[in-house]
């Protein structure tokens, strides 16, 4: 638990990546970029974002196979991969693969459900099966047994000069401990259950909770979680909050920082939709008032490790100034150490 005078373990930034579709190499060029800064200022992971038919990565893994050969520290993550347009053999295959490239530095997030405007693409993702796809949870399980070694395949040995092998290659020794699992309170507690790493984001829902704080219902999801897993204090759990700090900031970049946060503050105020979905306020100012808000947020105290994520909407150069506060000055107020090496 984060207080003042106990340390921050590890700080990691989240980014969509995106791109100007006249252009896309440029964007996915930036985001390799970016990636390297967040090496340079030694924070411990760097967290993409997954986005289909939109102007941002699609696919996550990729990009990490090109960061791995440009980085030789930080820990790649995907925050979050949905299952739903994913087969998980395959899936696994490319995981191990970029895990490999990267000496062991990937931490694949994943989550379930029905993908996003799927009636919008469904009969060209699934032409045959979109009716009767399974979107549940059991995707993860199979992609958790492919990357564990179970095997796959009733075949195991040569023909010809083929060498077959029951299960998913490349194997990737450790990798199965760095997978991490995105959701609410249910999605919290089946998380421990099965022993997966926890992420928490900057949305948050009210089912199943008493309260309609934001903070509140964050750690109510995290206790949760630890409740379940069934070795609690090995459970890694990491928060998710916009936070944007204006220490080096121009006087031009704190007016459009918290013009964006205004933009957004009236969703914070009450639950959205019939799952009761409730916002995080993105959180502007000083590093030292940042800390002072993370110190009293029950959600953050329930952490050791927090990954920042940056607005969608900013440019090249607030990006620079926010990660380099955030590293420079947010972080050690956290009692935060950068990596080093």
């Amino acid at each position: 638990m984060p207080l003042p005078g106990e340390p921050l373990h590890k700080l990691g930034f989240l980014t969509i990546g995106r791109f100007d579709p006249a252009r896309p190499a440029d964007g996915h060029e930036s985001t390799l970029r970016i990636i390297e800064l967040g090496e340079e200022l030694g924070y411990d992971s760097v967290w993409l974002r997954h986005r289909h038919l939109q102007f941002g990565i699609s696919s996550p893994v990729a990009v990490l196979a090109a960061a791995s050969q440009r980085t030789s520290r930080i820990d790649l993550g995907t925050a979050v991969i949905p299952l739903g347009l994913e087969n998980p053999l395959r899936l696994a295959e490319d995981l191990a693969t970029v895990d490999l490239l990267s000496g062991g530095r990937l931490n694949p997030g994943v989550s379930v459900g029905t993908p996003m405007r799927y009636d919008d693409f469904k009969t060209s993702l699934y032409p045959e099966t979109h009716a009767i796809e399974n979107f549940s949870k059991d995707r993860v399980r199979r992609l958790m047994d492919n990357v564990r070694g179970v095997p796959v395949s009733s075949f195991e040995g040569t023909v010809g000069i083929e060498e077959f092998s029951r299960i998913v290659q490349p194997h990737s020794p450790g990798l199965i401990d760095r997978i991490w699992y995105g959701g609410m309170l249910s999605s919290a507690i089946w998380a421990g259950q099965q022993g997966l790493n926890y992420l928490t984001s900057s949305v948050v829902t009210a089912e199943g909770s008493d309260s309609l704080d934001f903070a509140t219902i964050q750690a109510q999801h995290i206790a949760a979680y630890r409740a379940h897993h069934p070795n609690p204090e090995k459970a890694r759990v990491s928060q998710g909050l916009v936070v944007i700090p204006t220490d080096s900031a121009t006087p031009e970049q704190v007016r459009k920082y918290r013009d964006y946060a205004a933009s957004r503050f009236a969703r914070t105020q009450s639950p959205q939709g019939p799952r009761k979905m409730l916002f995080a306020p993105d959180i502007v100012g000083t590093s030292e008032e940042i800390a002072d808000q993370l110190f009293s947020h029950a959600g953050f105290q329930r952490t050791q490790e927090a990954t920042f994520a940056l607005p969608f909407s900013f440019d090249d150069p607030d990006y620079l100034q926010i990660l380099t506060d955030m590293a420079t000055h947010l972080g050690p107020k956290l009692g935060w150490t950068p990596a080093t090496g």
